[in-house]
């Protein structure tokens, strides 16, 4: 008597991935530690700055607020009870405003609380310092 027996399967070798993903995982984690820190700049470093901008090339009207608090509209001296009647408040009227970089944050805070300003819809004016390429 034949005895018929169900052929034998080849069982295949399984190959254990985790310990090289765990690998893989670490090695991106300390890429990216690394490489996500912040350049320190170098001690005494000045970034370039803008000295003599021509008002030609500044929005118009502008109220440049010097460091020690006194305003220029469009260069020219100029008070907080006289803005008005330089500059009219008609239908939102834009009036673009510029600070002194090196200015303490509260001047400019006291600035845009001022009372006279509350008519204009003011613009903040910011200068690109980036060098020539």
């Amino acid at each position: 008597m034949a005895l018929n027996l169900p052929p034998r399967r080849h069982e295949r070798a399984h190959i254990d991935t985790s310990l090289s993903i765990v690998n893989i995982v670490l090695l991106l984690l300390f890429f990216f530690m690394i490489v996500g820190q912040t350049a320190r700049p170098e001690p005494g470093l000045e970034l370039s700055r803008t000295e003599d901008l021509p008002l030609e090339q500044l929005p118009s009207p502008i109220l440049i607020v010097e460091g020690d608090g006194s305003w220029l509209l469009d260069g020219e001296p100029i008070s907080a009870d006289l803005l008005p009647a330089a500059v009219p408040a008609t239908g939102g009227q834009v009036l673009h405003l510029m600070i002194d970089r090196e200015a303490p944050a509260h001047l400019l805070v006291e600035t845009l609380n001022d009372p006279v300003l509350t008519d204009y819809d003011l613009r903040l004016v910011t200068l690109n310092d980036r060098g020539a390429p």
